[in-house]
């Protein structure tokens, strides 16, 4: 599989996004597990998780634990994986979603998720979503002080404007690595942050990248030149929106969600996938 840098560190262009296997309709652990081996076997070294990635509210961190178990249980060596984790949006356990981005929070939640995740830092450490509560200042600087104690090796936003991209990089003293937003041919309002990480070095990690689990098997149906270009190419609309998401910038690495290893399978073939600048402008009219 093609590598794209993270942080100067090389990962493969595509990574595993994890959420779908903690939250409603999730799969056995078996099957989660298998799911994630097969995006290894695949030469994924990228996966995406959260604390907040569960159902009950005892459950905190059982996405992260999953994919702990994952790393450990696999036949090979997976010690060159690069994790990412993200920290400040919570589940309580009724279905909604809730936001906790005060500094003291965000750095015994990171301590925490590096508990579950093993090892002596976190990979890559995100702010999951603004909190309209705390000053933005504020949740950032707690990732600069994580940075600094050595708690995680580097930092990143999710769910940014533009605005709130160059402020994060400006308080992490220019070590901003990467932005996590929604992109997909159906989700296109996070252009704009996608092309301004492109002119400035920072990885942009497009969640749901296929319109989301319940709409990314009728991508085909639902964005028709997807499928025509599919169709010459040989290839599942699904690797064809994921290669042309990988042509916008050569930051970009999406991180497609997977219950089954079929799935991502079929989505790791995307990055060896090579399109015609005709095809991209197509795809890119895409309404």
């Amino acid at each position: 599989m093609q590598q794209r840098s993270l942080g100067g560190t090389k990962v493969s262009a595509l990574g595993l996004g994890a959420m779908p296997m903690s939250i409603e309709g999730r799969p056995d652990r078996d099957r989660s597990i298998r799911t994630i081996h097969a995006a290894l076997d695949s030469g994924v070294t990228l996966i995406d998780t959260a604390d907040c990635y569960h159902l009950e509210a005892n459950e905190v961190g059982h996405n992260e634990s999953l994919i702990a178990e994952a790393l450990s249980s696999y036949g090979s060596d997976s010690t060159g994986v690069l994790v990412a984790t993200k920290g400040g949006h919570l589940r309580p356990g009724d279905g909604s979603w809730t936001q906790n981005g005060h500094p003291d929070y965000l750095k015994e939640a990171a301590k925490a998720s590096l508990k579950r995740l093993g090892g002596d830092a976190i990979d890559l450490y995100k702010l999951h979503r603004p909190d309209p509560g705390v000053p933005y200042e504020d949740s950032v600087g707690a990732l600069k002080d994580l940075l600094d104690e050595g708690v995680i090796r580097m930092a990143g936003v999710s769910n940014a404007t533009v605005d709130q991209i160059r402020k994060a990089n400006k308080i992490l003293d220019g070590r901003l690595v990467a932005v996590q937003n929604q992109f997909s041919p159906a989700f296109r309002s996070s252009e704009g942050e996608l092309r301004y990480c492109g002119e400035n070095g920072i990885a942009f990690l497009p969640w749901s990248p296929l319109g989301g689990i319940q709409n990314a098997g009728g991508l085909g149906t639902h964005f028709a030149s997807f499928q025509q270009v599919a169709d010459r190419h040989g290839a599942s609309p699904q690797q064809v929106c994921l290669a042309w998401e990988l042509a916008l910038a050569p930051t970009v690495i999406p991180i497609p969600g997977a219950t089954r290893p079929a799935s991502i399978s079929d989505s790791a073939k995307a990055s060896e996938l090579e399109l015609s600048a005709e095809e991209i402008s197509e795809l890119s009219g895409t309404e």
